[in-house]
């Protein structure tokens, strides 16, 4: 079971089950746990190969046993999400954890790889259980329907779910609207019916004026 101990914890209660969390970030546990080192970026033959396109560095431990386990990063705030048999897409650096019966993978999403870290794909998670999500500042989820797409800056980007589309528009960005260069020159238009998570804090990019 997956809850949170204020904004910035995720504790796990453990009965003899498994869950999966970014390498590092496990804080404290009570009760007998047994600890496995994973490699990131998907399961199996693809996720490696997807891993030596990208250069990402996602690495994965499995803790397995029972007791309670605590989990943070660097002082991020926590969103969990409940999957339903439904896919949620996320940038790899922002997932923390996920029950050890989701499946990981990944999925190729072109030009938006020029995030910092990010390569060109975006990690998948899908089945039934709980992921927790970490975000730089309280996550907001923002709804997108057929009538009202939207459109995200890469940086502020941490993951979507539901019937979405994502496309790429070029040109002018967000901070060359406020008189600021270097920033990204694309953002990340969703449409369809979803929910999109944005941070009010970007990560650092590497687009340059692409």
């Amino acid at each position: 079971m997956f809850r949170l101990q204020g904004s910035k914890v995720l504790a796990v209660e453990m009965t003899g089950d498994a869950v999966k969390a970014k390498n590092g970030s496990m804080v404290a546990y009570d009760g007998q746990m047994a600890f496995k080192k994973l490699s990131g970026g998907g399961e199996g033959i693809r996720g490696m190969v997807t891993r030596r396109l990208t250069g990402e560095q996602m690495t994965v431990m499995e803790v397995r046993g029972q007791g309670t386990v605590w989990f943070a990063d660097r002082a991020s705030e926590i969103n969990l999400v409940s999957l339903r048999g439904e896919t949620l897409y996320v940038e790899s650096s922002n997932l923390l954890a996920t029950d050890g019966g989701l499946r990981t993978g990944t999925q190729f999403t072109g030009l938006r790889g020029a995030t910092q870290g990010n390569g060109l794909f975006t990690t998948t998670v899908e089945g039934h259980g709980m992921a927790a999500l970490m975000s730089d500042g309280p996550a907001v989820l923002l709804r997108v329907s057929p009538q009202y797409p939207l459109t995200v800056d890469p940086g502020a980007y941490v993951a979507h779910q539901g019937n979405l589309r994502q496309s790429f528009q070029s040109g002018v960005t967000f901070r060359t609207l406020l008189g600021e260069g270097g920033g990204e020159a694309f953002q990340i238009r969703f449409e369809g019916d979803g929910v999109v998570y944005v941070q009010p804090s970007e990560r650092n990019t590497i687009a340059g004026d692409v």
